[in-house]
């Protein structure tokens, strides 16, 4: 019954995708001692958040990304779960979420992209309408914490979320958070006896203390929640968007 609704899904067009020119950026977390920016090699990446009608034909085309044939290595119980929803047709434009990373990461494959690392997203989500970076502007800020005040219902995800910003990628902010490719490295490392009392200092109200930008809780937000997900891991305010590396085309 499953894949006989996913048949009937409507295919709705592939997100526009743009290119984001070489730059160097100063992250939140993840600069070493003396750095003051990194380098983000020139990428490509999604307009807008992969919706759920488009998530359901990737299924339709991969059954054993489906609901009953996911390993629950890969997908917590409620997986999917828009898509079984009597109204789901209701959904197809809103963007896909109780989706995990290893699902998202599937879907960006089949497009020959990948999830953007942290540092892309981080890089695209600083822009506004008409700077490169914003993200020490304290009335853009203040707006970016303003959406993330209001929780996600499901009928806000078919708000249109932030507008499409200079590089021309919408939906960053005021809808959903977003799975990056590196979602959980900047605070633990693969031995974390190498961390010391690092998670410590982030958590126990020092967080801070080692950030490069003090004022901005929206990016702190950000991290936090990423580092407080397992691959595995699906909620109904997470979802995502594809990002390619130069010269690697979406089908």
């Amino acid at each position: 019954m499953f894949l006989q609704t996913l048949a009937i899904a409507v295919c709705l067009t592939q997100s526009p995708v743009v290119s984001v020119p070489a730059t160097r950026f100063t992250p939140l977390y993840g600069l070493e001692k003396g750095q003051k920016s990194l380098p983000v090699p020139a990428f490509r990446i999604d307009a807008r958040l992969v919706t759920q009608g488009e998530f359901a034909t990737f299924v339709r085309d991969h059954p054993e990304w489906g609901v009953k044939r996911a390993p629950r290595a890969f997908a917590d119980p409620q997986y999917l779960k828009p898509l079984l929803a009597p109204d789901h047709e209701k959904y197809e434009a809103a963007p896909m979420v109780w989706v995990s990373y290893f699902a998202a990461q599937a879907f960006c494959q089949q497009r020959h992209g990948r999830l953007p690392t942290t540092l892309e997203w981080e890089v695209v989500a600083a822009a506004d309408a008409t700077r490169a970076n914003a993200s020490d502007d304290p009335e853009f800020i203040r707006a970016i914490l303003h959406w993330y005040e209001k929780p996600a219902l499901p009928g806000d995800l078919l708000s249109p979320g932030s507008a499409a910003n200079l590089w021309g990628v919408s939906q960053l902010h005021g809808l959903v958070w977003e799975w990056t490719l590196d979602f959980n490295s900047y605070f633990v490392t693969q031995d974390n006896r190498q961390d010391g009392d690092t998670p410590a200092a982030l958590f126990c109200g020092a967080g801070a203390q080692g950030s490069a930008r003090r004022e901005d809780y929206a990016a702190f937000m950000r991290y936090a929640l990423r580092s407080s997900l397992q691959a595995r891991n699906v909620l109904g305010n997470v979802g995502f968007r594809c990002a390619y590396d130069v010269g690697d085309l979406p089908p």
